[in-house]
């Protein structure tokens, strides 16, 4: 990095932080706020309080580990602030909202929300606390924009254990689903131009997950599990069983690490539900169900559902699909670069606190990527057959189901 660049980066970095800065009520909050996030940004081994506060040239870690445990400042503040930030720098009129969870491994019992777990992380159970996500893609960059903290029944249940936490009172259990629900809703209040919405099966499987995004008007591009109902067929894999060889079709659903990922993929428009699909008389928005079918392993097909506009094409759902690894990439940089699984808090509003300021962190990394690429330089990469039938409808394919469809046939189906 030139001299030059390194004053520009940091003054887009003191705008920044002069603009969160305001959440913080006293002087000296807002100098700890500044010294822990430029920490989160510098090349420090270990991203942890004493450290920081090693980098920041602190006599000890207590300020920092005050401004994390006991100062008065409201973290859902600074994430609405991030929010703003990511919609000026980042946002597209396409952009797509990304949930998925990750583990956070820890050592001991009294870490709020921590047990033994299963872990996408660490692809195993493990002794963790679970963090739910929401990152933001766009064809500009891809971040981290919110997060809640799951707490198992094993801690709602035991008011003396969230107590010693600092767990509210207030907080009761909720599903991974639930906290994924209430992530969405904020995201969609703000400012963020959000058009779709793409999440893995645990999330995509969830009747209400899809029903609240219909019920939002936003599209959607949702895994689900081979098992899953699919309108006029009792499972999605019966479904794509019966789809002819020419409906598969060689497709990019983006870039990694290796260069465009190809699969095959097939795509067959659903029947329309009355209440949720039409205004009036007036159709204006589809169904879809998808299928991606590995080139090398034709066995290994993953399965999604998708509601969309009338304009869409197979391609941009695939694109949309294809999304959904924005937030694995988002968590490795963000753990990587910014700490984001270095704390040492066991408080529930220090979870809250260190993960709002390494999303930050991680945020201003992504816009000075963007910008970067912008002026030039390298980017940086970060049971049996159903009634139905396909049919070709243009350039894509349509399921023909005999009967109309309503919401309760499809709730009806789903039981079955």
């Amino acid at each position: 990095m030139t001299e030059r660049a390194a004053a520009q980066w940091g003054r887009e970095l003191d705008d920044l932080l002069i603009t969160v800065g305001r959440r913080f009520g006293r002087v000296e909050l807002r100098r700890r706020m500044r010294d822990y996030v430029r920490g989160l940004l510098a090349p420090v081994a270990r991203k942890n309080s004493w450290q920081l506060a090693e980098q920041a040239g602190h006599a000890t870690p207590d300020g920092l580990q005050h401004l994390l445990a006991g100062a008065k400042w409201q973290p859902d503040d600074v994430r609405d602030d991030l929010q703003q930030y990511v919609a000026d720098q980042l946002g597209e009129d396409d952009g797509v909202l990304v949930i998925d969870d990750t583990g956070f491994i820890k050592k001991g019992t009294t870490s709020a929300g921590v047990q033994r777990q299963y872990s996408g992380t660490a692809g195993r159970t493990e002794n963790c606390q679970i963090g739910v996500f929401a990152a933001y893609a766009s064809r500009r960059g891809r971040v981290l924009v919110d997060r809640e903290l799951y707490l198992p029944k094993s801690w709602t249940e035991d008011q003396e254990r969230c107590h010693a936490a600092k767990i509210p009172d207030g907080r009761g259990f909720a599903t991974k689903g639930q906290l994924a629900r209430h992530i969405v809703l904020r995201a969609l209040a703000s400012s963020l131009p959000i058009t779709w919405v793409t999440a893995d099966s645990a999330y995509g499987q969830e009747d209400r997950f899809r029903r609240l995004l219909e019920q939002s008007g936003v599209g959607y591009v949702l895994a689900v599990p081979k098992s899953q109902f699919a309108v006029g067929c009792p499972r999605i894999d019966h479904l794509f069983a019966q789809a002819p060889a020419e409906a598969w079709q060689k497709l990019s659903c983006g870039e990694g690490a290796k260069g465009p990922r190809i699969y095959h993929w097939a795509a067959v428009r659903l029947p329309a539900v009355e209440e949720f699909d039409y205004q009036g008389d007036v159709p204006f928005r589809m169904r879809w169900a998808l299928a991606r079918r590995s080139l090398s392993r034709p066995d290994d097909i993953a399965y999604y559902l998708a509601y969309s506009p009338l304009q869409v094409t197979v391609q941009e759902l695939v694109r949309i699909a294809g999304a959904r690894w924005a937030i694995e990439e988002c968590f490795q940089a963000a753990k990587n670069e910014c700490g984001l699984d270095q704390y040492e808090v066991r408080r529930y509003v220090g979870w809250y606190r260190h993960i709002t300021l390494a999303m930050l962190a991680h945020a201003f990394l992504a816009v000075t990527a963007h910008r970067a690429s912008e002026k030039g330089a390298p980017p940086v990469k970060a049971p049996g057959p159903s009634r139905s039938q396909w049919r070709r409808f243009g350039d894509s394919w349509q399921l023909v189901v005999p009967g109309p469809r309503t919401c309760a046939d499809s709730e009806a189906d789903t039981t079955r």
